[in-house]
């Protein structure tokens, strides 16, 4: 997407009040608007984690974490690494800032699409950090851009377990007094969030996937287009992990949000319409169509190939700079005769940073951002609610 479409959207800080509805004691609260970034500034680190529970396996991470507002001057601001030395410059995070004061955050996983990066959602991620989250993101070893080793089933095998060590991780960072993060992770109320196979890591995440049980640390889900029936799909795999039974779905037991989009050929937008009849044991479920978005309005395809056009890198380019895989999702989510960009990254921050500052926070302020009544002064929402 334009980059200057983007710094519209989500710079600046917000003084509005919401009044919630329902009958908490606390509803009247002052709140952030979701889909502009919350009141911290944004601190991001990279460092490698190795699970020695499993031959030693890697992964490079990524996490942004809030900060408190304090002299930007005396820290560089982050630049996420493309290809051929071309990086993609935040206008949000800071390498390296003290995390922010005020106690322990809940933890949030991202996790990236089938042979994905890590980065693949930083205008997300940024902004739940903005709002409180610390926010870590995987590249999941063996089954990313860097690494595609894995079978469709090996990867589906390592998606929960990576989510599970990486909470162990984070935890062990906590509680390491020499620690950038010492006594500044909760210990529950973890939420995960993913896109499409990591939509699936999600479900996976609260649901078992692939051999690997439900985490209980997992208080609350955000699946972005992601499979749940494999018989919807036009390459389906004859797999037992290309979806999920309705077994699956009845067992989960935290609030759930599905998000998707109506122009979505890679993954039918019809599968969330599948987990939200299944999902029968949620204290609450969400089902968020965005109508006119297709897969790749949930990444970053916009961004990085403007990125590259600006360099002077035209789309004849892009195959020698690595980038041959973007010239269709480019070409399909950045145009202006599609739905734009910037208005499906405001739309996916708002929901997923309402859903989660109300069911891992307890904001009850926030309840009103995901009621149907506030969904209809949106265009392009339809939304579900049970």
């Amino acid at each position: 997407m334009p980059l200057s479409n983007f710094r519209m959207i989500l710079l600046g800080f917000v003084a509005v009040s919401v009044i919630a509805c329902g009958g908490d004691d606390d509803a009247a609260q002052p709140v952030d608007a979701p889909d502009q970034l919350g009141s911290f500034g944004v601190g991001h680190v990279g460092f490698t984690a190795v699970d020695s529970t499993r031959n030693d396996r890697p992964l490079a991470v990524d996490v942004w974490y809030p900060s408190d507002q304090l002299d930007v001057s005396a820290f560089p601001s982050t630049t996420y690494p493309l290809a051929a030395g071309i990086g993609l410059e935040s206008m949000v995070a800071l390498d390296g800032v003290p995390v922010a004061d005020g106690g322990r955050r809940n933890l949030l996983i991202f996790s990236h699409g089938f042979g994905g990066i890590r980065t693949q959602s930083v205008e997300l991620v940024e902004a739940l950090a903005s709002h409180g989250f610390v926010v870590v993101s995987p590249e999941h070893t063996g089954n990313s851009q860097a690494s595609m080793e894995d079978s469709f089933d090996q990867a589906a095998a390592n998606r929960v377990p990576d989510v599970s060590f990486l909470i162990d991780a984070m935890l062990a960072r906590s509680a390491d007094p020499a620690d950038l993060f010492f006594d500044r992770i909760a210990e529950q109320g973890v939420g995960v969030v993913g896109h499409s196979f990591g939509g699936m890591t999600a479900v996976g995440a609260a649901a078992g996937w692939a051999g690997a049980d439900a985490d209980p640390r997992v208080g609350a889900i955000v699946p972005i287009s992601a499979v749940i029936d494999a018989e919807l799909q036009s390459d389906e795999r004859d797999s037992p992990n290309a979806g999920f039974s309705a077994a699956q779905l009845a067992s989960i037991r935290i609030p759930v949000m599905l998000i998707g989009g109506t122009e979505d050929v890679n993954v039918f937008i019809e599968n969330n319409a599948i987990a939200f009849e299944q999902i029968t044991g949620a204290p609450r479920v969400y089902k968020v169509d965005i109508a006119g978005a297709n897969h790749t309005h949930f990444a970053n395809v916009c961004a990085i190939g403007d990125l590259l056009i600006e360099l002077g890198l035209g789309q004849d380019a892009w195959p020698s700079v690595g980038a041959e895989a973007l010239l269709d999702p480019y070409n399909a989510t950045c145009t202006p005769d599609v739905f734009p960009i910037a208005e499906a990254t405001r739309l996916q921050n708002l929901y997923a940073v309402a859903f989660f500052k109300r069911h891992l926070l307890g904001q009850v302020g926030y309840e009103s951002f995901l009621s149907v009544g506030f969904a209809e002064t949106e265009p392009a929402i339809s939304l579900a609610v049970k």
